[in-house]
């Protein structure tokens, strides 16, 4: 018994270190490409400082790593069991009687916690990060044509061109209150600020209820404030709106940019607000499936490398592990997308692919320990 722990423990530490590597070396090959392309693009706008391609990439870097996480776990995997089978580590091991199971436990475990820290700390880094990063990238590389839309913490602020008054105007239009009922966007709360070319206040709009129609915001029971004016009862106003409902909907944090720890709130509040929460759950979801999927990943690395030296057909066993991998990369994002269209449940598309993973791991490891 404490043979085999001492041998999971020294397999647990070689694993752990092949897949570091790895995970590492694959970060810093996706960093270099983001940083190539970022290059690409600040080559167009002379005015954009180079440092801040640097720091974009640099805020991608978590990112990344998330992404690659379960093929990095894999490859390490690979790495390391065709290792210790090269040197016939695994062999000796099996002729004094501890079985794959035995000595595959501390590998599995440390894959789990790797998975379980990228879930929880991670993922929150990662969140920070790349939001800040679509920030600077919103600002500085992005054609907005002076239309601006942030969705957060259930209010809206738009600012959208207005020729109403002046001719290039800005309006600024401010909303406590979003809820989507009957198809229609439902707005309270609002202020509105309209503003001339050197953006100076023409006239401020303030008003209890709203919706968004077609091309065109409707708001009720509102009130004109100008400067040094008295408040002036307007009634029903309408404003011009280059905006669609579902601009609204793609205005809300990406998935990317939430947390798996912020991600179940923000989901009551889209679904209390009556928007579709489709694509957050679904990123929550994989998230979670992250500690079960790198586990697989090195269930499979294992089924693949242990083949011994001698018997041959090696490199055979570890191009179809690679293979698997990619497959099961493909087979999760397909369903993905399928999730995200609503074909199929957010929960089965994110736990589907890695259930059958699972189940193609333990069938061929069983195989090769006891068929």
């Amino acid at each position: 018994m404490n043979m085999a722990l001492t041998l999971s423990l020294y397999i647990a530490r070689q694993f752990t270190y092949a897949t570091l590597a790895v995970i590492a070396f694959l970060t810093g090959l996706i960093t270099m490409f983001d940083f190539i392309d970022l290059l690409r693009r600040v080559s167009t706008r002379p005015n954009v400082p180079t440092s801040l391609v640097s720091e974009i990439a640099f805020l991608h870097i978590p990112f990344a790593c998330l992404e690659i996480l379960p093929f990095g776990v894999l490859l390490g995997g690979i790495i390391c069991f065709w290792r210790l089978a090269r040197t016939s580590e695994l062999v000796v091991a099996r002729a004094a009687g501890i079985s794959a199971w035995q000595f595959l436990a501390g590998p599995v475990i440390c894959a789990v916690l790797v998975g379980t820290v990228a879930t929880t700390a991670i993922s929150p880094l990662s969140s920070v990060m790349y939001r800040r990063a679509e920030a600077l990238d919103r600002q500085y590389l992005r054609d907005n044509n002076g239309k601006t839309l942030n969705m957060t913490g259930g209010t809206l602020w738009l600012r959208q061109s207005d020729n109403g008054l002046v001719s290039h105007g800005t309006a600024i239009i401010h909303a406590r209150r979003v809820r989507l009922s009957g198809g229609m966007l439902h707005v309270g709360g609002i202020t509105v600020f309209r503003m001339g070319p050197d953006d100076d206040l023409i006239t401020r709009i303030e008003a209890e209820n709203g919706y968004l129609g077609k091309g065109r915001w409707i708001l009720t029971t509102a009130r004109l404030l100008r400067p040094d004016e008295m408040p002036e009862g307007a009634g029903e106003i309408t404003l011009p709106a280059d905006l669609t409902l579902a601009g609204v909907e793609e205005s809300f944090a990406s998935p990317d940019t939430l947390s798996v720890w912020a991600l179940p709130g923000f989901i009551r509040q889209l679904r209390r607000s009556g928007f579709s929460t489709i694509r957050h759950r679904l990123h929550f979801q994989t998230l979670l499936t992250l500690p079960v999927l790198s586990g697989t990943m090195a269930l499979v690395a294992a089924g693949f490398s242990m083949r011994p030296a001698r018997r041959g057909g090696v490199v055979r066993m570890i191009s179809f592990g690679v293979a698997a991998g990619f497959a099961l990369f493909a087979i999760s994002k397909i369903a993905a997308q399928f999730g995200e269209t609503g074909t199929l449940p957010p929960l089965l598309a994110a736990w589907a692919p890695t259930v059958a993973g699972l189940c193609l791991a333990v069938t061929l490891l069983l195989h090769l320990e006891d068929g």
